[in-house]
């Protein structure tokens, strides 16, 4: 072959090799909670950028998601650009999000009739390029399509996250099977802080970070996000007591 004749070839491959770097490159980064517990748990300390996750609700949220949906909001909010955000159901109710962080002028909506629907929208949102993530609500997530989500995220650095949502408790086992996401995370809504004074304290939610690709699985007593998407440590926990990590414990189960 003549020394011309290879200079295509030369070129095409290091515009591949490009391409590979680039993607390998958006994989890494990394979107930090803020909080050290978390983000110590996590490869390169926080949530994988050009990446899918999945989110759940736990104990009695499995069939709603409610939780899941405003830690997804939280994150989301300390990304940057418009979010897609599928669904079957309209019932996103977009005060509790606001609340959560995530402005919902920056929400695109979509309403689709069925799951391979909400995949298809899904798959095509992280592929676009252009959004700071994409959301979709789910009951069933096969490996073969995971990998199809995984490999649209990390082509365009968009994150991804699957909500986990069940019409019926028996239907939340399909949560144990294996998928491509790179964590996956529980959400359990549990007693606030009392008051001195009537009312309501804020949020608290007991996280379990059930998988993570290349780290480690945990758990975490943590409050909700706040209105810039961030979750916080408990003041009663911050100090380490004995007491309150019992409490911790009684939780979970």
């Amino acid at each position: 072959m003549t020394e011309r004749g290879a200079r295509p070839r030369v070129a095409a491959l290091r515009a591949q090799i490009a391409e590979i770097e680039g993607a390998e490159r958006r994989r890494k980064e990394v979107l930090p909670f803020g909080l050290e517990i978390v983000d110590a748990k996590l490869p390169g300390g926080g949530l994988a950028l050009g990446a899918l996750h999945e989110v759940a609700g736990g104990a009695q949220g499995v069939t709603d998601g409610a939780a899941a949906a405003l830690f997804t909001a939280g994150i989301l909010a300390r990304v940057s650009g418009s979010i897609l955000w599928c669904m079957t159901e309209p019932d996103l109710f977009a005060p509790a999000i606001a609340q959560a962080g995530l402005d919902p002028d920056r929400v695109i909506y979509v309403e689709a009739r069925d799951e391979t629907a909400v995949l298809a929208c899904f798959e095509e949102g992280l592929r676009h390029g252009g959004l700071g993530g994409v959301v979709a609500e789910l009951a069933r997530l096969s490996m073969t399509s995971s990998r199809r989500l995984q490999l649209a995220a990390e082509s365009s650095g968009t994150i991804g996250i699957a909500i986990r949502r069940w019409r019926r408790l028996a239907e939340a086992s399909d949560f144990g099977q294996p998928t491509a996401a790179a964590t996956r995370w529980r959400v359990t809504a549990v007693p606030s802080e009392p008051l001195p004074v009537p009312g309501v304290g804020r949020h608290r939610w007991f996280v379990e970070l059930i998988r993570c690709r290349a780290g480690e699985s945990a758990d975490f007593l943590v409050e909700a996000c706040d209105a810039t998407g961030c979750l916080a440590l408990p003041a009663d926990l911050a100090d380490g007591s004995a007491a309150s990590q019992a409490w911790a414990g009684r939780a979970a189960s």
